[in-house]
């Protein structure tokens, strides 16, 4: 009897487990879980699944040669691309060592300054005598020189123009005979004998006072005239062998070959 009462007490006791274990509330993952589950999915999926699609479109057997004919690009390597390595070309890298001559000369070549001047013109052997149209007339449309020299002054100006912000400055330059006359009475000792001047040549120009009395100008002019055939000649420098004028710059190459470029 006492058998027979615990079992008949013991049932109404597991199904009374049972209702109460199916009313219990269910667990919930909590969002921090969620999001490093989803996370980890993620990776998964990155290193491993990845690779392998990867590996299944570079198979040239099965389904694998269906995905390597297609056109579209596979997964992997577009994530791949990303991880190419290119050599950048930095701004910063220095440049070529380039002669200042060789750039004047490849100027000369590919562009004159003056298109309406033609250098090769031989104006003549009359000092003083030359056609007007045998000159080449210079930005300030008004001073003249042979065509050569006016072109080498032309190209000179331009990067004088860009160092210093204006103009290079002349007040003189081609002289007719008559001139030279008039100037070797009104000034003598100060010019040279009419007839044999490099003005009468159109091979030399005086410099306008602004420019040779300001020591960064004439500073620049001597460094950098010299690369375009125009320098102050020795005779006319401190100490030379005729009267200083600073302002008297003459076109060597010219004066050279006439041989006036005196000392």
């Amino acid at each position: 009897m006492e058998a027979a009462h615990t079992e008949t007490a013991s049932a109404p006791a597991s199904r009374r487990d049972r209702r109460r274990a199916a009313s219990r509330p269910r667990r919930r993952l909590h969002p921090a879980v969620a999001v490093r589950a989803f996370v980890v999915g993620f990776l998964a999926v990155g290193t491993i699944g990845v690779p392998a699609f990867g590996a299944i479109g570079s198979d040239t057997s099965g389904a694998g040669a269906e995905l390597a004919g297609s056109s579209a690009p596979s997964a992997f390597s577009v994530l791949s691309a990303a991880a190419v390595e290119s050599t950048p070309t930095s701004l910063l890298a220095p440049l070529p060592e380039v002669s200042r001559d060789a750039v004047t000369v490849s100027r000369s070549v590919d562009r004159n300054p003056l298109p309406t001047c033609d250098p090769s013109v031989d104006p003549g052997p009359a000092n003083g005598q030359i056609a007007t149209d045998d000159l080449c007339t210079l930005w300030d449309g008004t001073n003249m020189l042979r065509g050569d020299a006016a072109v080498a002054m032309s190209a000179l100006n331009e990067d004088f123009t860009a160092a210093m912000g204006e103009p290079l400055c002349i007040t003189d330059s081609y002289r007719t005979l008559a001139e030279q006359q008039r100037l070797a009475y009104t000034k003598p000792g100060l010019a040279a004998a009419p007839g044999t001047s490099n003005h009468g040549w159109g091979l030399a120009v005086d410099l306008c006072s602004s420019v040779t009395y300001n020591s960064a100008k004439i500073s620049w002019l001597t460094e950098n005239g010299p690369t375009y055939g125009w320098a102050n000649p020795a005779w006319a420098r401190a100490g030379g062998s005729g009267a200083y004028e600073p302002w008297h710059w003459e076109y060597v190459p010219g004066t050279e070959a006439k041989g006036t470029n005196w000392d």
